[in-house]
């Protein structure tokens, strides 16, 4: 029994001595595990210090052939000038010349083997330096009245151009009507060209004689005028106290008098020959325009973004469309007025002078507000000069004709077209009178109804969605 307890505790010294020897035997292979991982971290040092001087080397041998290259550029030069004066001492034709008396220096080459051959640029300005500021604030003023004055300029062509796309537009329906009929544009065009130029040359024909036949009138009545005039007691009293007719005969009897009217008559005919060749123009321009609408429609339609272009294109064409209503109707209220006007004139006993008149009244009602009221005032005095009665059947025939026309024939005539309230066609019509006289109060009424539409559609629905 106690040899087998002896015999175990030797087994267990044993066993304790093997596990101390395999611990001592772990810790020198630790030792050696980190002795050969220092040995690799020292070994990948040497290697990135010998691939760094490698790279030094390769960088130092690529400077060295740029110098090189340099080197052999500026020889190269030297050796060109030095054969040029050369060339040039053995001629005879100049001496060196002095290196600050050139322009340009022949030395004074940009690096082009550089990444900025021609220097190295400046940091750029600050926009809010209060220099540039002020520059480009000045720029832009000088910018926007170069801009004034150019348009002030090419007013009077601008006018034309805006004129005659508005008739082009105004008579673009009754081209298309044709075009619906199976004829194609450039006839339809032609056709309506031809209709205007008649109903322009009937005017034309019409109007000169009875215009000529009122001017005999008035001078062969001129004389008995001025007698009755001096018989005249309101006339002889200021005569007393201003000596009018005395004043008179001075301005008549005066030698400057011939060529002040030669003068005058003078400026007539050039506003005359001018008014001509504007009409001219127009008429030119309106043709070419007609011709050429849908390609001119396409082209300023482009201009919009493509995400928009639709919208655009959609507001554009109900413009237009507005635009031609409000020449149609009034056309139909011009020409209702027209012959109206013929037979009153017909029946009441001025039939000599009914169509002359009723063109003028027909042409005069195309001007808003005032245009028809003219026109009444000037058919009323002719018919007071025949005679008091015909004068005052006028005046009563076109005090209701006018009531009939703004409340009934108007309002309905237009009301598919434009749709303008009566207050902003006044300010409309006041606005574009005073800026371009009878052009700007014809462009007013469909100029408002465009504005307002892009009121409505675009400018109150972004308000809407604020």
């Amino acid at each position: 029994m106690w040899q087998g307890v002896l015999m175990s505790e030797e087994d267990g010294e044993q066993a304790s001595r093997a596990a101390e020897a395999a611990r001592a035997e772990a810790v020198e292979a630790r030792a050696d595990a980190e002795g050969a991982r220092t040995a690799a971290r020292e070994a990948r040092a040497e290697s990135d210090e010998t691939r760094a001087e490698a790279r030094e080397a390769r960088d130092g041998a690529v400077d060295a052939e740029q110098q090189a290259a340099a080197s052999a550029r500026r020889a190269s030069d030297s050796a060109q000038q030095a054969a040029s004066a050369t060339t040039d001492n053995s001629t005879g034709a100049a001496s060196a010349v002095a290196a600050d008396e050139l322009l340009i220096h022949p030395d004074e080459k940009p690096d082009e083997d550089s990444d900025n051959p021609f220097g190295e640029p400046g940091s750029p300005v600050s926009r809010r330096a209060p220099f540039y500021i002020g520059f480009v604030g000045a720029l832009g003023a000088l910018t926007g009245l170069g801009f004034m004055m150019g348009l002030q300029n090419v007013r009077p062509v601008l006018v034309l151009v805006l004129v005659s796309a508005f008739l082009a537009v105004g008579l673009n329906p009754i081209v298309e009507w044709f075009m619906h009929r199976g004829i194609r544009r450039r006839w339809s065009v032609l056709i309506v060209t031809v209709g205007v130029v008649v109903v322009g040359t009937l005017f034309l024909v019409t109007l000169v004689p009875v215009l000529q036949d009122q001017i005999e009138a008035l001078i062969a009545s001129a004389p008995q005028w001025l007698d009755e005039l001096q018989r005249n007691t309101i006339v002889v009293d200021l005569d007393r106290k201003y000596q009018v007719i005395d004043t008179v005969k001075e301005k008549l009897q005066d030698p400057d008098l011939a060529n002040s009217a030669f003068g005058s008559l003078f400026t007539v005919g050039v506003a005359v020959l001018s008014g001509l060749f504007n009409a001219f123009l127009i008429f030119v321009l309106t043709l070419y325009f007609l011709a050429s609408l849908p390609e001119v429609k396409r082209a300023c339609f482009s201009l919009a973004p493509a995400s928009r272009r639709t919208r655009v294109t959609y507001l554009g064409d109900e413009i237009l469309r507005r635009v031609g209503g409000y020449v149609a109707g009034a056309f139909v209220v011009a020409l209702t007025a027209g012959v109206s006007s013929f037979i009153f004139l017909e029946f009441v006993g001025l039939s000599e002078y009914a169509v002359a008149l009723a063109l003028v009244v027909a042409l005069l009602d195309f001007v808003p507000l005032i245009g028809a009221t003219i026109g009444a005032v000037l058919v009323t005095l002719i018919g007071f000069a025949e005679s008091p009665t015909v004068g005052i059947a006028c005046a009563v025939f076109y005090l209701l004709y006018q009531q009939l026309e703004n409340y009934v024939i108007y309002p309905r005539v237009m009301r598919s077209s434009v749709d303008v309230p009566g207050v902003v066609t006044v300010i409309a019509v006041l606005i574009g009178g005073s800026l371009l006289g009878v052009v700007g109060a014809l462009l007013a009424i469909p100029t408002a109804a465009a504005l307002l539409l892009l009121v409505r559609e675009v400018w109150l629905p972004k308000q809407d969605r604020a």
